[in-house]
């Protein structure tokens, strides 16, 4: 049926036209408009002034002077490996990785630790003005992982850290590590210590199979490259030394540990010394896999002595090992359950415990024999 009211098909569609064209210049015009504004802006415009930041705050201040106190006792480790060609035969050294250290006293004594010079065939020690030396192995101890490096420095020695102590840390404490993570030299990170009295076994980051006990927990970011730096606390005094990081990616997660200041206190100078730790001992013969098994099957935390060495100081304690009846059974001896009052679980923790102390020294021993417990003082002996 037709319409009544005849359409202007040709006016309506111009509409259309002239409608779509004006939607497309508005957008043209959004697209470019700022374009053109920035091409026929004036280009001699002021320059904006420069707001000034003030005075530092007071513990920005303390933490940069720190820093600046403490950089020139810290070192840059790069460690080399001898190879063998394996068709020409001809040896020759290649990187092996680097790491940190620092200056121990002023006989050109640098520390750090044992993981970071192990196996490598020479190790070089750059001071922050860039000087290079090559360095000489004096001493290490793996069960501390520690090490003692010594350069020959002949003029503008750099200062030794200072030394503080480890055994009145708190947790909440400030901490700053300083070292060369990644490579990146003399780098500054600052945390708290997180916790204390922490052991880490040989493969979390050690190369000695025997853990490494009493170390410092912290959050400063620690990472490749930090092994060996100091850890110091807010009057810039050492209190430990970065070893390991806990982090299944590698990098900092935010849990880091140090050796206490105090464990590297008494090894270092025995290091220096003797070049090797001679620990303090009482005699007796332990260990760590059957020990685990007899506290699950006994249920009696401690260590199981299961001999006594002739002529000890266990011996002359009148400490006592399992005995084998002769029926074949078992009868076990002495438990050490703690020392000087304080508790030993595991091996590992036992023998941190005797380590605490020094050849010659005499302990109190408790122990369980039996249904007794009972409290024997026992004088150390050296490390055979």
């Amino acid at each position: 049926m037709n319409s009544p009211y005849p359409r202007d098909t040709s006016r309506f569609q111009s509409r259309v036209l002239w409608i779509t064209l004006a939607g497309i210049l508005l957008i043209l015009l959004n697209h470019f408009l700022p374009r053109l504004e920035a091409w026929f802006a004036p280009t001699d415009s002021a320059p904006r002034t420069v707001t000034a930041r003030g005075d530092l705050a007071a513990d920005e201040k303390a933490t940069i002077e720190l820093f600046e106190k403490a950089k020139d006792s810290v070192v840059f480790i790069t460690t080399r490996s001898q190879v063998r060609d394996f068709w020409t035969r001809n040896v020759f050294t290649v990187p092996r990785g680097t790491g940190s250290g620092f200056i121990w006293d002023d006989a050109g004594h640098v520390i750090t630790n044992y993981h970071v010079i192990e196996g490598a065939s020479e190790a070089i020690v750059r001071l922050s003005d860039g000087r290079d030396y090559q360095a000489a192995l004096v001493g290490a101890s793996p069960a501390h992982d520690i090490a003692v490096l010594r350069i020959g420095v002949g003029f503008k020695r750099p200062p030794p850290v200072p030394l503080g102590t480890s055994n009145d840390l708190r947790v909440g404490q400030k901490v700053f590590a300083i070292g060369n993570p990644f490579g990146l030299d003399w780098t500054l990170t600052s945390g708290i210590v997180s916790a204390l009295d922490r052991s880490l076994g040989g493969s979390d980051g050690t190369s000695s199979s025997r853990s490494v006990e009493h170390l410092i927990q912290t959050d400063a970011a620690i990472n490749p490259g930090n092994s060996g730096g100091p850890l110091l606390d807010s009057a810039g005094r050492l209190i430990g030394i970065n070893t390991a990081i806990y982090s299944p990616s590698g990098a900092s997660a935010g849990i880091g540990f140090a050796v206490p200041v105090d464990t590297v206190a008494r090894v270092v100078p025995q290091l220096i010394a003797k070049g090797k730790y001679i620990r303090p001992v009482l005699g007796i013969q332990i260990d760590e896999g059957l020990n685990e098994r007899l506290i699950r099957s006994l249920g009696t935390k401690g260590v199981y002595i299961l001999k006594v060495s002739s002529g000890s100081a266990a011996e002359t304690a009148g400490l006592k090992g399992a005995q084998l009846t002769r029926d074949g059974r078992v009868i076990p001896g002495d438990i050490i359950t703690a020392i000087n009052g304080k508790p030993v679980e595991s091996v590992g923790r036992y023998l941190s415990r005797i380590d605490d102390f020094k050849v010659g020294e005499t302990v109190t021993l408790t122990i369980k024999r039996g249904e007794q417990q009972m409290e024997i003082q026992a004088t150390l002996q050296p490390e055979s």
